[in-house]
């Protein structure tokens, strides 16, 4: 206590900038201690763990960005919500466009690739396609959303690839109307490019997939297999064998035994047997070449199904 007195009476004793500058060094030379307790540690290293995690999610993969399929395919259902006759009213350049857009989408073993509801279904938008019948494609496309989610990787993956082929064909439409046509072809390259990413197994059911190979006349379809190729040059076989014996006979057929009121007639005859001739020997010429050709792709086919 008496230190204490001292050095109070001392402070009076001192003029006001002694004062002050005494106060100051003395206030400086206090030690200023922090408390350092285990929580306030812990807590530190707990937010400094949640800036790198927080930055890590913010910057997470892309494809956690990427929008769902089926939300792709509702937005393309609804941009073939046209009117009535849409379809009808385009031009006729637009029309081939349009099957060649219908023959994209289910060419080949459609029902294979794509799973036997949604093949059915792309066969029935082909069809619709085709006949320009725009109210009936709308309500096709309408089940692809529904469709989807009941997919496998490979049936994704082969839908994808038919709506992205299909979708150049719209691409190469133009701008038609008020841009129809190119909506739906961004939002079906859109939606294909998503699905085609999905992964495809190399082996189905135990099986490698083969190539398959169609052939397309006019709304028919026809997949070419081994079988078929044989069946089809020996359907070829008897045809050159039927047609070289037609030829045969009319051509045993003497000029002069045939007939006539006048020779217009005589003269009209003589054309009339030249033409059949022509036409059978080239029957039994193209049915010749067909059965080789045939076999020789059965051949092909039968070597790459091994």
């Amino acid at each position: 206590m008496a230190t204490v007195a001292a050095s109070l009476s001392a402070l009076r004793l001192l003029p006001p900038s002694k004062l002050s500058s005494t106060h100051t060094h003395n206030f400086l030379q206090i030690p200023l201690h922090i408390p350092s307790s285990p929580y306030y540690k812990t807590l530190k290293s707990k937010s400094l763990k949640k800036i790198p995690s927080a930055l890590t999610e913010s910057s997470g993969s892309p494809k956690s960005l990427d929008p769902d399929p089926q939300i792709l395919l509702q937005q393309l259902a609804d941009c073939f919500v046209l009117p009535a006759d849409y379809f009808r009213q385009l031009p006729q350049d637009l029309r081939l466009d349009l099957n060649d857009a219908a023959f994209d989408l289910s060419n080949g073993a459609v029902k294979d690739e794509c799973g036997e509801e949604l093949g059915e279904t792309l066969l029935n938008i082909t069809r619709a396609w085709e006949l320009a019948d725009t109210s009936t494609s709308a309500s096709l496309v309408s089940k692809l959303p529904l469709l989807v989610s009941s997919l496998t990787s490979n049936n994704k993956s082969a839908l994808g690839k038919r709506l992205v082929s299909a979708s150049r064909r719209f691409q190469s439409m133009g701008q038609y109307g008020q841009g129809e046509l190119q909506t739906i072809a961004n939002v079906m390259n859109k939606a294909g490019k998503l699905l085609s990413e999905s992964p495809v197994s190399e082996v189905a059911n135990g099986e490698p997939k083969q190539e398959t190979r169609v052939l397309k006349f006019g709304e028919l379809q026809v997949e070419l297999t081994p079988e078929k190729a044989y069946i089809g040059a020996v359907i070829g076989f008897f045809f050159g064998i039927l047609t070289w014996q037609i030829s045969q006979g009319i051509q045993s057929i003497p000029e002069n035994s045939l007939e006539y009121a006048n020779d217009n007639a005589l003269l009209l005859a003589k054309s009339l047997r030249l033409a059949l001739l022509l036409i059978f020997y080239m029957s039994t010429v193209l049915s010749a070449f067909t059965t080789v050709g045939l076999i020789l792709l059965g051949g092909q086919l039968k070597s790459k199904g091994k």
